[in-house]
């Protein structure tokens, strides 16, 4: 067997793997086996296409990984208004129970409000910016 056809084989497995994952980095190291395929179909001999498949591959991953750790994380899904609608709604307090806590009515349901740590309850209107659990936490408007 060619070794050109051994690398498509390894890149198709990867691939077949990858996909079975979920991840993307075989499928980075699926590329560098598909250039080592070319490599050899090119001509070049084994060490040079086994040179081409780590240098591509590993390249790649580095490259990718380089582009993940620059992007901003995402906010967790308790403070994050696209998995959660509730952050940003106002909320109305009328009393603060002496445990620091608070029941509101909003949407139908009573929840059990906190303040956002460090700062002080006051009645009134307040906006939600975490839900933890069944708690709102809000901070006053």
């Amino acid at each position: 067997m060619a070794n050109s056809t051994i690398w498509w084989l390894i890149a198709g497995a990867a691939i077949v793997v990858e996909l079975l994952s979920g991840t993307v980095y075989l499928l980075l190291l699926a590329a560098g086996f598909a250039a080592a395929a070319i490599a050899a179909h090119l001509g070049f001999g084994t060490i040079t296409q086994l040179i081409v498949a780590a240098v591509i591959g590993v390249g790649a991953v580095l490259v990718w990984y380089s582009i993940q750790r620059k992007r901003p994380r995402a906010a967790a899904s308790g403070t994050n208004r696209d998995v959660n609608l509730d952050i940003g709604e106002s909320v109305h307090v009328d009393a603060w129970n002496p445990d620091g806590t608070a029941t509101v009515r909003y949407r139908g349901a009573q929840w059990t409000v906190v303040q956002r740590a460090g700062h002080p309850t006051s009645t009134g209107e307040h906006r939600v910016v975490e839900v933890v659990g069944s708690r709102l936490v809000v901070d006053k408007i």
